[in-house]
């Protein structure tokens, strides 16, 4: 073989392996009798995930670690993502507006996955140089806007590694009730939600199912989820969102999740994926960091993600979680003031949350998620965080493969048992405290 030969032949090696290397990604969808698994290049992989956002103490929404310098960003991210690899994650949930190649950066240096979010008029919209506040998705004018907008994602994230899935919306259902951006009550008239259903919601996701149609035309190698408030509407998206692959949800139950796996496996029949779920830090009737109770919520709530997953013999449509979240968000009450004022205002009211609720009496504490506590930045916009147990808990449920041979339902239960008996005296202690 002459040099010029060589050389060809060598140009078209290495075209094809690259050409390999950039099909070599991809993430499925793998159904079998035992139930759903999700597959990274053909291997299981089961989500354990967090919820992950960087914002300083005294910054709200509209800080963006993405507009900082580099250098800024690598060293928030090596900070962070250690503290996340540490404890076993292998997958964040984060907004659009992150740049492709930090995807990679942190799939690459961490072996982190990231889910991409892109909110669906869930907080208003832009139309016509006028921003309107509650989101229409049976107007023409919209439905035009947010398909463009998820066909720009999914051009400007495909061909991403370490891309896992495309996220559709942010429990856009409760926005159809609610005036604002902030946590509130869902309505008890079961009337206003059917009607609310029928006429705003149903045309909503025939939406999202017309966006997960987009961006598998753009990027067929990763799939598309819904991210839905609870079960709310659960036969309407059967009906209207056949072309989504994973059930979304942000779900917050208190200690057990209830029926929802059994639910959506007899009236959807997809893999469910725990988009947020969580426990605050914070006592409302005690008026004092609760620590205790947080990692005591999380560990039961884990064990109940694990127990369904394919092959244990349950509903096996379970395919991991995204833990909300990982450090607290000091903006989350206010959203514009007193951002440097870790608010202790509960907004909102949930009973399964029983060690600090009393009947008519907000319990939840949205500046309290965090499974670390925030401290303050420097002068370069950094900071530390300081693990809350939670943590520490999480880091050796995060153990647990269910798809391992060594991970049954036995010995899943064991951990879990073992882990919370650590605690159930300081629970003991605080149940007294509020007696008294």
């Amino acid at each position: 073989m002459n040099q010029v030969n060589f050389l060809l032949l060598l140009i078209v090696t290495l075209l094809f392996s690259c050409n390999n290397m950039e099909e070599q990604y991809s993430v499925d969808i793998h159904k079998s009798d035992e139930g759903f698994q999700l597959q990274v290049n053909g291997e299981d992989f089961f989500v354990n995930g967090m919820n992950w956002d960087y914002f300083p103490i005294g910054t709200n929404y509209d800080y963006s670690l993405w507009n900082q310098s580099e250098e800024i960003i690598q060293k928030a991210l090596d900070y962070e993502m250690q503290l996340l690899e540490d404890m076993g994650v292998n997958a964040i949930r984060i907004y659009t507006g992150i740049p492709p190649k930090w995807i990679s950066y942190i799939y690459e240096n961490y072996g982190i996955h990231t889910m991409i979010n892109h909110s669906f008029g869930r907080y208003g919209l832009q139309i016509n140089d006028e921003w309107v506040a509650e989101t229409d998705y049976a107007d023409p004018k919209t439905q035009e806007i947010l398909l463009a907008e998820i066909a720009e994602m999914a051009n400007t994230y495909n061909n991403t590694p370490g891309l896992l899935i495309y996220l559709i919306g942010n429990e856009n259902n409760y926005g159809l009730f609610w005036q604002g951006a902030e946590t509130e009550d869902i309505p008890d008239e079961e009337t206003q939600i059917e009607q609310v259903g029928e006429y705003q919601a149903r045309p909503m996701y025939q939406l999202m199912n017309q966006a997960s149609q987009k961006i598998k035309e753009i990027d067929p190698n990763i799939p598309t989820a819904i991210c839905n408030g609870d079960l709310m509407y659960i036969e309407i998206i059967q009906e209207e969102c056949q072309e989504v692959d994973i059930f979304g949800t942000n779900i917050y139950r208190g200690k057990s999740f209830g029926d929802a796996y059994k639910t959506v496996k007899q009236k959807y029949d997809k893999p469910v994926l725990f988009t947020e779920f969580g426990a605050d830090a914070y006592n409302a009737i005690l008026e004092e960091e609760d620590e205790i109770s947080q990692a005591y919520f999380l560990i039961h709530n884990w064990k109940e993600i694990y127990a369904n997953a394919a092959g244990l013999e349950k509903t096996g449509n379970s395919i991991g979680g995204f833990t909300f979240q990982f450090s607290d968000g000091w903006w989350k009450h206010g959203q514009t003031y007193n951002l440097d004022v870790q608010d202790t205002t509960a907004s909102w009211v949930n009973g399964g949350y029983y060690l600090d609720y009393q009947p008519g009496e907000n319990n939840m504490n949205e500046e309290w998620f965090g499974i670390c506590a925030k401290q303050k930045p420097n002068d370069q916009g950094l900071y530390e965080l300081q693990p809350r147990l939670a943590y520490k808990k999480l880091q050796k449920m995060h153990q647990i493969n269910p798809y391992h041979k060594d991970w049954d339902l036995e010995a899943i239960e064991e951990l879990s048992n073992s882990l919370l008996q650590n605690i159930h005296p300081e629970i003991e202690e605080i149940k007294l405290k509020i007696k008294k």
